[in-house]
């Protein structure tokens, strides 16, 4: 027997476990002839470098030992300093003691025997097996060990509750038996468990908190989410002996995040604007698929056109459906949004029916219907529904739907709002708007007018066109600032108030000066503020027109703006021009002169009026509005009707934009010359006789004798008065155009006033009289003087004056 095999055979007992301790066997010169292979494990000497050297390579000198009974070595043993073989000292326990039994055999026999523990050593090997205790018995964290195939070996007691059977009918199952539709949700792994175990065997990097989606055989209806990790096993020698699994059930915290997101989801996607079937499909987008399987928004139908909804027959309103979505998996449902909103019908009886009627949510076998109310209000249904792959709606998700469904209300209300507001603010600015545009002589009229989309609102874009004494023509275009009805009133009182004075004959400068006056003083932010009737301001504006007034007996036209863009002219012979027009401040500056320029319009010319809505968008600047605007008015011998809808196809070819869009496309004329008499008089009595001759000659030859002796009083009345009260020469002027048209010129600047004579006056009673006997007279002021001017119709069978159209 060799000397290890006589050290085994010694009978050792005490607190030391020496199948663990580093042990050698002594001889009687303390020589060392035995060595365990825990020794060498615990000290790092290989056999060839501790047999046969003396005990003090193992314990430094000056250490002596006793020889003691071996129970007594055991029991004393003493916490000593063992040396390693790199040099430093271990704190062990160590024990030295005879051998009790040795049998005989020839050689040298052992005298001793060394036992050393590492203390270190062995408070870890208990504290380990503590915590092993521990996580296989009361640890919450589920662990499982699978050997290289990935068969289940070991797993704890969470492990085993959270599968809910007993350990004997799951033990040795592969991983993707116990788990079979399990699936990862966190990206850059396999989607599989087989898949990330087999990685994490084959490379042996760990991997940390993935997000594992599945069902437990004990329970296959219901959708769990577990936090797992791997790692691999192995042993010292880099043996592979299987993969450890850590996972912890999140499916609680997982469904309260992903609530948590579908809200905050909620809030940035529905309500992103105010057309009501738009926020219907966001609610859907939102909830499929993460909520549900299938959604549908249904509406009552008057609710659709911004109006209170109220009850249909039989106390249950009209139903719109408006919106739908789903996944594909849902047999025969919509996958898109309807492409308009139609009537849907619920018999009674069904979940839809029984909540309209209750007016509270209904719930149902995966199927859950919200109602849509706004301050008690109801505004329609939701339905959600799942199929029969999810799981029901439990209690905390029917709250979440009943959240979005509330949030969405909120939205769909404001919509409403909106809509009828859009709709109220519409109508307000069409009943403002030209209706139609009457003919006028001096010149052909087309026109465009389109409404800002209803994101926007409507806006406060305006034109109009307004016939003026001695066939003249005034033309107007204007933006108001903002949108909604109080941009639709803003614009229509100035529209009036622009016809009002136009009336005047004011001058282009002048009227926009009087409008400015009206418009009133800007605020700090320089937006102006328009006067209200009963003298407070309305909300802040800023207002921005373009005036001109085209005279066709001299071709000339005056303009002024404010503001505004200047006009388009192309002349007959397609020259292009944007004329060079004093710009002025935008109205309610005020104290800012504005100034007017002259420009001569040979008959045929073209010209353009417009607002900022045509030529300015998000994705062009108004240099290029204008380019194209101009290259489309190239085609000038066009019909104007053709000219403003390929104005707008090239300009918005998506339709209206976020600003109102005016066009006012005019083609100049010229007079006839048959249709003017004009001639000049001197300030002098004799020129009443003279102008009554005159006149009356003319009208002969006009064919118009019924209403010569109408014109001689007229022009007896006028010419006498400009004698009276004005110097210089006179002129008199007859124009033949829809009515018959008397103007006398002088060079004052008073002007006769109307009034009732009193019975013992001896003058006074002329121009009463002149009133009476046509339809409308006026005055209007030159730099030069003034000009009185009357309007007799025709009489019923004459035939008319040529026209310049026919």
């Amino acid at each position: 027997m060799n000397a290890w095999n006589a050290a085994e055979s010694a009978d050792f007992r005490g607190p030391l476990d020496v199948t663990r301790a580093a042990t050698a066997v002594l001889d009687a010169q303390d020589t060392v002839i035995g060595w365990s292979p825990a020794a060498q494990d615990v000290l790092g000497y290989l056999p060839e470098e501790i047999l046969g050297h003396h005990l003090e390579t193992l314990v430094p000198a000056g250490d002596a030992w006793a020889e003691q009974s071996p129970d007594a070595a055991l029991r004393s043993s003493q916490s000593r300093a063992v040396r390693h073989r790199d040099g430093r000292l271990l704190r062990m326990a160590v024990a030295i003691c005879p051998l009790a039994k040795v049998p005989d055999g020839a050689g040298s026999l052992p005298a001793r025997v060394l036992v050393a523990a590492d203390l270190g050593a062995h408070r870890w090997w208990e504290s380990r097996q503590a915590m092993l205790h521990g996580l296989a018995t009361q640890s919450p964290v589920s662990l499982g060990i699978y050997d290289t195939e990935l068969r289940l070996t070991w797993a704890n007691t969470a492990y085993i509750r959270e599968v809910g059977l007993p350990l004997r009918e799951f033990l040795g199952a592969r991983a993707d038996e116990l788990y079979p539709d399990a699936e990862f949700m966190t990206e850059g792994y396999p989607r599989t468990l087989d898949g990330v175990m087999h990685q994490v065997i084959e490379t042996g990097q760990p991997v940390l908190d993935l997000h594992l989606v599945g069902q437990l055989p004990s329970d296959p209806g219901t959708d769990h989410v577990w936090s797992c990790s791997y790692y691999r096993l192995q042993n010292a020698r880099g043996q592979v002996l299987g993969i450890c699994e850590d996972a912890f059930d999140i499916t609680d915290r997982y469904r309260a995040q992903r609530r948590l997101n579908l809200l905050v989801e909620a809030g940035a996607r529905i309500g992103t604007t105010l057309d009501m079937t738009v926020t219907a499909q966001e609610i859907t987008e939102v909830a499929v698929p993460d909520f549900a399987s299938l959604v549908t928004v249904d509406l009552v139908a008057c609710v659709l056109d911004g109006e209170e909804p109220g009850a249909g027959d039989g106390g249950v309103p009209t139903l719109m459906r408006v919106a739908a979505r789903s996944v594909r998996s849902v047999r025969g449902a919509p996958n898109a949004p309807p492409a308009d909103p139609h009537r849907v019908e619920y018999p009674p009886g069904s979940l839809q029916y029984r909540s309209l009627s209750s007016g509270g949510l209904v719930r149902e076998e995966g199927t859950l219907v919200v109602p849509l109310r706004a301050g008690g209000t109801p505004l329609g249904l939701v339905t959600f529904l799942r199929d029969t792959g999810q799981s029901l709606f439990d209690t905390e998700e029917t709250e979440l739907a009943d959240e979005l469904v509330l949030r969405t209300a909120v939205c769909l209300d404001n919509a409403r709002r909106f809509a009828r507001e859009h709709k109220a603010a519409l109508t307000l600015q069409r009943n403002l708007l030209p209706q139609h545009l009457p003919a006028q002589s001096a010149v052909e009229l087309a026109y465009r007018y389109l409404p800002s989309d209803d994101r926007a609102g409507v806006g406060g874009d305006w034109f109009d066109v307004i016939g003026l004494s001695g066939t003249r023509v005034g033309l107007v275009v204007g933006d108001v600032v903002g949108h909604g009805l109080q941009a639709a009133a803003t614009m229509g009182r100035l529209r009036t108030t622009v016809r009002a004075l136009a009336r005047l004959d004011l001058s282009p400068d002048e009227l926009l000066s009087r409008l400015d006056d009206l418009v009133g003083p800007t605020t700090d932010d320089g937006v102006a503020t328009v006067a209200g009737e009963d003298g407070t301001d309305d909300v802040t504006i800023g207002v921005t027109c373009l005036y001109a007034v085209y005279d066709p007996v001299s071709r000339r036209c005056t303009l002024a703006r404010a503001g505004h863009l200047p006009p388009a002219v192309v002349t007959p012979e397609g020259g292009l021009s944007f004329p060079d027009l004093p710009e002025g401040p935008p109205l309610g500056l005020g104290g800012l002169p504005f100034e007017s320029l002259d420009i001569e319009l040979p008959a045929g010319s073209l010209m353009a009026l417009f607002t900022d809505g045509l030529v300015e968008a998000r994705d062009r600047d108004v240099d290029e509005g204008l380019e194209i605007l101009g290259r489309v008015l190239s085609a000038h011998d066009r019909p104007l009707d053709e000219l403003c809808d390929h104005a707008l196809a090239e300009l918005l070819p998506d339709g209206p934009a976020a600003d109102d869009s005016a066009l006012l496309l005019v083609r100049t004329r010229e007079l006839d010359a048959r249709q003017v008499a004009a001639w000049e008089l001197p300030a002098e009595p004799t020129a009443v006789g003279r102008a009554r001759e005159l006149a009356t000659g003319q009208l002969t030859e006009w064919g118009l004798e019924e209403l010569a002796y109408t014109t001689q009083l007229v022009v007896s009345e006028l010419v006498t008065n400009a004698v009276r009260h004005a110097s210089g020469p006179l002129h008199l002027r007859l124009l033949r155009d829809r009515t018959l048209l008397t103007e006398v010129s002088d060079t004052g600047h008073t002007s006769p006033h109307l009034r009732y004579s009193a019975s013992d006056d001896e003058g006074g009673r002329g121009l009463f009289i002149v009133a009476q006997l046509v339809q409308r007279w006026g005055t209007r002021y030159t730099p030069d003087g003034k000009t009185i001017w009357t309007e007799q119709a025709f009489p019923p069978r004459y035939p008319g004056a040529p026209r310049p159209d026919g």
